[in-house]
């Protein structure tokens, strides 16, 4: 066994016990626990206000056409990739990389775009949260404009609609503000002038931040076993509170509107190059990958699983889901738009602005709006919830997996700790200038640019170093049948190229960042993203570089072949596997430290 300089350890690994490592690592508990676990992982609140805006705006049903596409040649394949590699290898996102040693920066890379990830993105389950403990009320708050946050010159949604079917200049002339835009941006955010004024943190959504933390810990700290079947919740339940949405949708005047307005193809637009590059960033991130967290799932899963069949199934579940919500949104947005006489381009948003502004007007106009209200936000907790404690478990596999003597039997206080230190530097959202970081953080660190690269050089790393043809039998290995031929094909050549247009094309459309459609950020500002880009991109170029520099070998051929080779216990099972034996360790991971994993036993018996 070598590269345990990699790992921090000194001592012959082969000797070392499970409990020197501390501990045995964990497997799911039943076969259910990771299909739910990548559902509630990828299934995340992109499904419900990216997808059906960009949706609309890129020729209705039309759409589906490019998206298709991009579902069948990068989202699958990739999704398959990360999962079927975190199986075969048994270890987290780190670990991996002794199939490729040079390109373990981007499992390094990987962990600091999820650390970014887990600072931002939970903020949006805070502010579901404040919004759901605002629905147990009597009249929902964003509904009026008595309250202390309003002006003159607020407007309900209800006011709204007599105003637009009253067609008088005067009225038309009038500068007003919907009650629940007022809500959000002066009770809510209480944002102030721009990014360079952070000002005061906003106490409340400092104690909702802080719930969800807690919400997060406890779903993981007890390992996967117990995280397994909190998903049977998390990962379900919104879909009944998405069916019940719909229903209630479908009943509404201008429901209909709405879902024609959603579906229906304008077949031009596919003559567009920005409809394709939507299509295919759309996939990318819907199915999270590129974080490490699908590896870190897949490492749980014992060495013979049909990983083939669950990415299908997965895939299929996200599509589809995409699809579903738009329904529900778009339903509910026609009934918005007829009962204010407005057109349905007029009220759809995407982003925040669809989940906090747009539904919760719509909400106001329905009957026992509050219970509509609560259902909403308690599922947009769910989506988000689950997608962040995969994110954040993903990362912790990583990190136990690369250092278990220190970790492992420490884990739940290590959790702590990560949720610890990520909450403190969240609270950088949730002043009155966090929306303005927020939008930094979500526009540079952990989306775009950075996921695309990392996405690149994991797919070229399997595909082209390790081999796309070793890893194709790896994978028979272990479902027992050979993979179609297409995901060599997808994963040597289509992926990486898809990836690498939408990359270029992202870089090509470059613009400074804005926030709305008039607040520009300072120069300073710009530059903090492109270092939050950075950090996790320039990872991958510079171990690979030290890695060789530090290699052994008289010349940088001798070093390319070292640092580009498995690790020998690799070489050793591919050896083995290509030569139609069974491996002695085929059923147990590999830990950090070569040593093998006893959680699978029972399959090598």
């Amino acid at each position: 066994m070598s590269e345990s300089k990699d790992t921090g350890g000194d001592v012959d690994k082969e000797k070392q016990s499970s409990e020197s490592q501390g501990g045995e690592r964990e497997s799911w508990g039943g076969k259910l626990d990771f299909i739910l676990s990548c559902v509630g992982y990828a299934v995340g609140l992109g499904n419900v206000w990216r997808f059906p805006y960009l949706c609309y705006k890129n020729g209705g049903g039309a759409f589906l056409i490019p998206y298709g596409i991009s579902v069948i040649f990068m989202g699958i394949p990739l999704f398959m990739l990360e999962v079927s590699v975190g199986q075969f290898m048994s270890i987290g996102g780190l670990g991996v990389w002794k199939l490729c040693p040079i390109f373990k920066g981007v499992g390094w890379a990987a962990a600091i775009v999820a650390c970014w990830l887990n600072v931002y993105y939970i903020v949006v389950i805070a502010w579901a949260l404040y919004y759901l403990f605002n629905s147990f009320t009597t009249n929902l708050p964003w509904a009026r404009c008595d309250n202390e946050w309003n002006d003159e010159n607020c407007i309900t949604g209800k006011e709204t609609a007599a105003i637009m079917r009253n067609q008088s200049s005067a009225n038309k002339s009038l500068n007003l503000v919907p009650a629940v835009q007022q809500y959000w941006y002066r009770k809510v955010l209480d944002e102030s002038s721009g990014i360079d004024e952070p000002g005061i943190l906003r106490w409340e959504l400092a104690i909702t931040l802080f719930i969800a933390w807690l919400l997060c810990y406890f779903c993981i700290w007890k390992g996967v076993k117990q995280t397994g079947k909190v998903v049977y919740f998390t990962a379900l339940f919104p879909y009944v509170v998405l069916t019940v949405l719909l229903v209630r949708g479908l009943t509404l005047d201008g429901a209909l509107d709405g879902l024609e307005f959603f579906l229906k193809p304008n077949m031009t637009k596919l003559l567009e190059p920005n409809v394709w590059m939507d299509a295919g960033s759309q996939v990318f991130f819907s199915y999270g990958v590129a974080l490490g967290s699908l590896i870190a799932l897949g490492s749980y899963n014992h060495y013979n699983n049909n990983c083939y069949r669950d990415a299908m199934i997965v895939g299929c579940i996200n599509s589809c889901t995409s699809l579903f919500a738009g329904c529900v949104i778009f339903s509910n947005l026609g009934y918005m738009a007829w009962y204010q006489g407005k057109n349905v381009s007029d009220v759809a948003q995407e982003g925040p602005g669809l989940l906090f502004q747009v539904y919760p007007e719509a909400v106001t106009l329905m009957p026992l709006s509050q219970v509509w209200s609560v259902m909403f936000f308690f599922m947009v907790l769910l989506l988000g919830l689950d997608s962040q404690f995969c994110t954040v478990e993903g990362f912790i596999t990583a990190m136990v997996d690369e250092y278990p003597r220190y970790l492992r039997k420490y884990r739940p206080l290590f959790i702590g700790l990560v949720c610890l230190l990520s909450y403190v530097v969240g609270t950088s959202c949730i002043s009155q200038g966090g929306i303005y970081m927020f939008t930094l953080l979500d526009t540079y660190s952990a989306s775009g640019y950075s996921l695309l690269w990392l996405a690149f050089f994991e797919t070229v790393s399997i595909s082209w170093v390790f081999g796309a043809n070793n890893f194709i039998s790896c994978l028979e290995h272990m479902i027992g049948y050979r993979p179609h031929i297409w995901w060599k094909i997808c994963w040597f050549g289509l992926t990486p190229a898809m990836i690498g247009c939408i990359f270029i094309f992202t870089l090509l459309k470059y613009a400074s960042p804005k926030y709305g459609d008039t607040y520009k950020y300072p120069g300073w500002a710009e530059i903090m993203g492109w270092c939050m880009a950075l950090s996790s991109m320039m990872v991958i170029p510079l171990y690979a570089f030290f890695k060789t520099l530090f290699a052994p070998g008289n010349s940088l051929r001798e070093k390319l072949r070292h640092v580009t080779t498995p690790t020998p216990e690799i070489q050793a099972r591919l050896n083995e596997i290509l030569n139609g034996a069974v491996p002695s360790d085929a059923a147990n991971g590999m830990s950090s430290d070569s040593t093998p994993k006893a959680g699978h036993a029972e399959t090598a018996a």
